[in-house]
């Protein structure tokens, strides 16, 4: 069963114990009624999930509610989660669910660590996976999708049909995630074109519509006519208005092409609904370890390109088909190198 905490309840009963068939529609602004789940499986194999925005946004924490949804049908697991998590909520969300003896908790997002590293030393026989994380210890693992790899292929592309040679990137927050996708949009486009401009913005909210829309036509009044993003449920904003602007833009996380068709070149797709099941059956096996899992290209059904808009010419996608290939055999690599002083990751092409 699959148990939806809101914040109120996960807040007064904490400590307590509860029914495990009670289906709450968590943090939810309508009345919601009480609906209760049963699944078969294997019992004492308990994952639970603390996302930080809505399980409807169809990217990021959707994917990882499927992703623990996934696990309970493979897994035989119970699952619980609490959605919209609020900063200064996660310590207690993640020691909430230590407490009620959950044995793998996905933290779903970068900005967990800070909680995870707090609360981790006291439930040692509970393992902490931080989803875009950046931690590793005892009990302690962060699952990674290689965004740079992707976004790489998205920077080849951007250059490839920018008309003012101005790309920009816009996310909810800054962190190495985020940072190591802008750099690979950057890399990727400069691989192009040499002395193309990037520019960035961080509205510092994943979900704000206004927020998004506004950052996103103020990139476009700066001249930038691509935008990569990489937003929740403020993700559509951006590619709705790059659309009525006549821009273009990437998805990301899910295949968004349809989401604005005359605007979206293509999608930086994130299967983390299988990477986050891949995760829990190591956990469930005993098998996972205090480590940074990183998945990249060659995990075709996890990390890849979606459907290509009509405005790619052919010959722009085969030189980034031809280009993922290359990443996948090892001929282009990601090396850490100092750039301006700063830590960051270079291109090498090997032979």
């Amino acid at each position: 069963m699959t148990t939806n905490f809101s914040r109120r309840e996960f807040i007064l009963f904490g400590s307590a114990a509860f029914s495990t068939s009670l289906l709450v529609q968590a943090c939810s602004s309508k009345p919601t009624t009480p609906t209760a789940t049963t699944t078969g499986g294997a019992k004492g194999f308990k994952i639970a999930s603390a996302l930080p925005g809505m399980i409807t946004d169809k990217a990021w924490n959707q994917s990882g509610y499927e992703g623990i949804n996934l696990a309970k049908q493979k897994l035989g697991a119970e699952t619980a989660y609490v959605e919209k998590v609020a900063q200064a909520d996660q310590t207690e969300v993640l020691t909430d669910f230590a407490r009620k003896d959950y044995n793998l908790i996905f933290a779903h997002g970068g900005q967990f660590d800070a909680a995870i590293e707090q609360v981790a030393s006291q439930f040692p026989n509970t393992f902490f996976v931080g989803v875009n994380g950046n931690l590793k210890g005892e009990n302690i693992a962060s699952l990674r999708i290689d965004h740079l790899q992707a976004s790489y292929l998205c920077g080849i592309i951007g250059a490839s049909v920018t008309k003012s040679n101005k790309l920009a990137y816009i996310a909810g927050e800054k962190f190495p995630a985020t940072e190591g996708e802008l750099r690979g949009f950057e890399l990727g486009a400069k691989s192009v074109k040499p002395n193309i401009q990037i520019i960035s913005t961080f509205t510092g909210d994943w979900n704000d519509v206004a927020k998004a829309k506004e950052a996103t036509i103020a990139l476009i009044s700066s001249g930038a006519d691509v935008i990569y993003q990489w937003l929740d449920n403020a993700s559509a904003a951006v590619l709705q208005t790059a659309g009525e602007k006549g821009v273009y833009a990437f998805g990301n996380t899910n295949d968004q092409l349809d989401v604005a068709p005359k605007a979206v070149l293509t999608s930086a797709v994130k299967r983390l609904d299988l990477a986050i099941a891949y995760i829990a059956e190591l956990a469930k096996q005993k098998q996972i370890k205090g480590q940074i899992y990183t998945i990249g290209l060659e995990k075709t059904d996890i990390l890849f390109l979606g459907k290509f808009g009509a405005i790619i010419p052919e010959a722009v996608k085969q030189r980034v088909l031809n280009a993922k290939q290359e990443i996948v055999n090892k001929k282009i690599v990601f090396e850490d190198c100092k750039e301006a002083g700063k830590d960051t990751r270079c291109v090498k092409k090997t032979t």
